[in-house]
């Protein structure tokens, strides 16, 4: 029986459960506490992070199970605790506030404010002596200057609303190539040539950076860009970043050369980084990038994919160790005496392959496995053929796999968010679409159904949470744009139309409760939803792009879909808003460059029409044509881009630019020789 427990065991999130045992009188987020708080003119702790945050669980430990910590809180503080994942909304303002405050952010973040909301200080991770003395300061300050408090906290949150402040931009719209050489030129100074990724550390993967980067060295035809990226992608593949053992890719890693991670395994970075390395082995042809691929979607499907085809969110940064103790890595990392044990006489082979010497070692006498080398130059060295070490590899892997598994495991967040379950629904997809595995379209449709049957309300709405089989919190913009983006997808790997028609009935339902008419921009939350002290556009792409930025490149394809004009000139419009951003910082507006290559090269539309639509997609699908969306069907369709091109004689394939077609073709090949791939 727990000594203590606050009203966080009626949650359902795993990291708010996880405090539920704490010391602190924590709350949820809701309208009862808010009005607690302005009952008892108390200061609100808002005390944010998720359940496989390092430095949270560091927090917590040292601060939040303290009781005398706890005695501080709960006699001064109404204290909040919020899962960001759950409440990114909230996430979305307050770390708002402590970036201004501050100058930088992370989690957990740790925000004072006022009873009515607004804050009015702030940080990140705090040590216990720290924490004590901040807070204490701050009750006094409340209590004895209340005029100066509140005066500070108007002032930083009319900062706040006016921070990531979008007008509508009426100059005239241009687009051009030369736009798109700038903000990679801009943006060359940045990237770490030798390693990838940016220059210094920490390192993100950042999967949309390089999918745009493909896209323009590709069809640019720039040498010195298409290096950097599969630079960047292998280093990324050889780093302790991904799980050489086990497949998938931790978050981040927090050196120049992606070796030791911050070990907790992200859905969205996987469902992304799939998405990517299909993309790029479908223009490379890298052995090394299906590899990657398939690697990680056993382990998806292995590690955080349910019954009901829905997956979860994370693993845990830690496990217990071998003591019994929390530690960060602890399940991941390996000392020498544990591989030579059980590798035998293949030790020096493997030590060689994963540096399980001074570039492989981490602390404490443990590695984090990471390659250097190709097959092909560990193979010379040690006079075997390839096919021998891959082989042995695969050995290696199952071995270290089987005696990991007796390991505590990390901790598992087994909530499925419908934003991050469309990521990775569309990594399914794009793997298919690459490698023509039923598998993957298997899963791809049942998750796919899981959205649509849980998720989906009979109003209309999505909602962004499921838990439990109990479906909650109506939806942010990100959960309508990353579906709408997976709806796409999978219509053009099944020519579906049902999927076409929800991914345009979602669309229609942000522009009536997120799109702002002036600004010609969506609003993060929905109409519906409680207000916070300010309504945040998400303007700028990160780890995941902007919500704004799919729903520009979704409005920008459905209006070829369905022949609609008023799509195409929404999505341009929100490209104009943000044009001049895209020059200085090409890295945090990587997705809306990939909708500016839309308007500044050939766009195509191709159409598969005839009872063999199938075996001629599947031969497109093998080609890197990224200027181009998809329509098909076996059976006559109603579909602006497929009416009147059915014929039960032959299979037609019809190539089209904004409205206009070639003469069909009934051969892939020669359909395919009837695209320009560049600028």
């Amino acid at each position: 029986m727990s000594k203590y427990t606050n009203s966080l065991i009626h949650e359902t999130s795993p990291y708010l459960l996880q405090h539920a045992h704490n010391p602190v009188n924590w709350k949820a987020w809701n309208k009862e506490t808010l009005e607690l708080a302005k009952k008892e003119n108390k200061l609100l702790i808002i005390s944010i992070g998720y359940s496989s945050c390092h430095w949270c669980h560091v927090m917590e430990h040292e601060s939040f199970e303290n009781e005398e910590v706890a005695a501080v809180m709960n006699q001064y503080f109404i204290n909040i605790k919020v899962d960001r994942e759950e409440r990114p909304d909230i996430d979305q303002v307050y770390m708002n506030a402590v970036q201004l405050m501050t100058g930088k952010g992370g989690w957990p973040l740790n925000c004072i404010a006022l009873p009515d909301g607004r804050p009015i200080w702030g940080g990140t991770y705090f040590p216990k002596e720290s924490w004590i003395n901040a807070l204490e300061q701050l009750n006094k300050m409340y209590t004895d200057k209340t005029e100066e408090v509140l005066e500070y906290a108007e002032k930083l949150t009319e900062g706040i609303k006016n921070s990531d402040l979008i007008v509508q931009n009426k100059e005239a719209i241009n687009f051009s190539f030369e736009n798109l050489k700038i903000a990679v030129t801009n943006w060359n100074q940045y990237m770490d040539e030798n390693l990838g990724g940016r220059r210094g550390a920490p390192k993100f993967p950042m999967p949309n950076n390089y999918q745009f980067l493909l896209r323009y060295a590709t069809q640019a035809k720039d040498k010195n860009i298409l290096t950097y990226v599969n630079t960047s992608l292998t280093k990324m593949a050889y780093g302790g970043i991904y799980d050489q053992v086990g497949g998938g890719f931790s978050r981040y890693s927090v050196d120049k050369k992606w070796h030791v991670p911050h070990f907790e395994k992200m859905l969205y970075d996987n469902g992304q980084l799939v998405s990517l390395y299909s993309e790029a082995f479908q223009a490379t042809k890298n052995p090394l990038y299906k590899n990657i691929v398939y690697q990680t979607l056993q382990f998806v499907e292995r590690e955080l994919m349910n019954n009901e085809g829905a997956f979860y969110s994370s693993l845990d940064a830690d496990s217990l160790n071998s003591e019994g103790r929390l530690e960060e890595g602890a399940y991941y990392v390996w000392t020498k005496d544990e591989l030579q044990k059980l590798l035998k006489s293949d030790y020096e082979l493997f030590s060689e392959y994963y540096n399980v010497n001074y570039y492989g070692y981490w602390e404490n006498d443990t590695y984090v496995l990471i390659r250097k080398n190709e097959d092909s130059i560990i193979a010379n060295n040690n006079s075997i053929s390839i096919e021998e070490l891959k082989n042995k590899v695969k050995k290696w892997q199952n071995i270290l796999l089987t005696e990991r598994n007796k390991r505590a495991k990390p901790r598992l967040d087994d909530k499925s968010l419908t934003s991050w379950n469309a990521l990775m629904l569309k990594g399914f997809i794009d793997a298919y679409k690459v490698f023509n595995e039923p598998h993957f379209l298997d899963i791809a449709n049942k998750n796919a159904a899981f959205i649509y049957t849980k998720q989906i309300q009979e109003t209309g709405n999505l909602n962004h949470n499921y838990k439990n089989g109990i479906s909650s919190i109506n939806g942010y913009l990100e959960d309508y744009a990353a579906v709408i983006d997976a709806y796409i997808s999978l219509y053009e790997v099944t020519f579906n139309e049902a999927w076409l028609t929800t991914a345009k009935q979602l669309t229609d339902y942000t522009f009536d409760h997120f799109f702002d008419l002036k600004k010609s921009m969506f609003y993060f939350t929905s109409t519906i939803d409680d207000s916070l002290i300010t309504r945040k556009m998400e303007i700028e792409d990160n780890v995941i792009p902007a919500s704004n930025s799919i729903m520009a490149i979704n409005l920008f394809k459905l209006s070829h879909y369905y022949s609609n004009s008023y799509y195409l000139k929404v999505s341009q419009q929100m490209l104009h808003n943000v044009k001049d951003k895209t020059f200085k910082y090409g890295s945090g507006y990587s997705n809306w460059l990939l909708l500016m290559s839309n308007f500044v090269g050939e766009f195509y539309e191709i159409v598969i029409s005839g009872k063999s639509a199938f075996e001629k997609l599947s031969k497109i699908h093998k080609k890197y044509i990224p200027n181009k969306i998809l329509a098909g069907s076996i059976k006559d369709s109603n579909l602006p881009l497929l009416k009147g091109r059915y014929t039960n004689q032959e299979t037609y394939i019809f190539v089209c630019e904004n409205g206009t077609c070639k003469l069909p073709e009934i051969n892939a090949q020669k359909a395919i020789t009837k695209l320009k791939i560049e600028f």
